[in-house]
């Protein structure tokens, strides 16, 4: 997964600079082309260290909270077991379970797209002093800054990223065989399906998302709310989508990859305890 997470991280470094900037660019290949020139090679893998941190911090209680969360849900309509959970109730406890990876993902995010847009704002430094520039003029809060716009784009993100892999399963599932019979490929599939339903509901709070982290460092402190006004009377409703492509591209196989791997383990891992005596 981390080769995977590298292999696809000049997709995200032009995604942020697309949706901080779009007045800048005119496309993913434009932008994609011009900071390869303007920054070489390293500039589409800035900054490869703190996306990792955030894909693995964030899957790791994504995941661990989603168990929870299915136990709860199941308590809460009286199921006897998670397999009797339809796919609105796994899409709920989905949808629950990303309040809790949202607190370990936003230092990481914040510091990644800030340092993805260095070249732009003419800030230079490296990953370590713009953290320590958060600590010292923010304080640790700083560090959770645009928690709530995190909030907004991943609780209803997580929603759809756990319908369309549940609903995705359904459709692959033929009468008589249940979802924990499926293959490699399907999950695969549903994963990406996942992984692009997340981002085709939730982009435009994601663009405003960057903004906020982003362009704080130039001294913007407006909230939310005053963001996204501001883009929509400014730049137009589809300024909000700048960068889109490159992202569901991203999305569709490392997400493919990231259920597949969840599946596995699973599956796996119960094996492993039912044996046990």
């Amino acid at each position: 997964m981390e080769r995977l997470n590298t292999s696809g991280q000049p997709f995200d470094t032009v995604k942020v600079k697309m949706q901080t900037f779009p007045t800048m660019y005119q496309g993913f290949l434009y932008c994609s082309v011009w900071t390869y020139w303007q920054e070489g090679l390293p500039g589409l893998y800035q900054d490869t260290t703190p996306a990792l941190l955030a894909n693995v911090a964030e899957n790791a209680v994504l995941f661990a909270c989603y168990g929870f969360c299915q136990q709860l849900v199941r308590q809460l309509f009286g199921l006897s077991s998670v397999l009797e959970l339809s796919d609105l109730q796994s899409v709920l406890a989905g949808s629950f379970s990303s309040v809790f990876s949202s607190m370990v993902l936003c230092p990481a995010e914040l510091v990644k797209c800030r340092m993805q847009a260095l070249h732009e704002i003419k800030v230079t430094g490296s990953t370590w002093a713009t953290e320590k520039n958060i600590f010292q003029s923010e304080g640790l809060l700083g560090f959770f800054q645009s928690l709530t716009s995190t909030w907004l784009r991943e609780v209803p993100g997580y929603f759809f990223f756990f319908g369309g892999y549940e609903v995705s399963r359904s459709f692959f599932t033929q009468v008589g065989q249940c979802k924990e019979d499926l293959g490699s490929l399907p999950l695969t599939v549903s994963g990406g399906m996942g992984g692009a339903c997340f981002w085709l509901a939730v982009y435009p709070i994601d663009s405003v998302k960057s903004r906020i982290q982003v362009l704080s460092m130039a001294g913007w402190q407006d909230g939310f709310l005053l963001f996204l006004l501001h883009i929509l009377r400014t730049e137009g409703f589809m300024a909000l989508y700048c960068g889109l492509v490159p992202t569901v591209i991203r999305a569709l196989p490392s997400n493919g990859a990231l259920f597949l791997a969840y599946e596995m383990t699973r599956k796996k891992l119960t094996s492993l305890l039912d044996r046990t005596p």
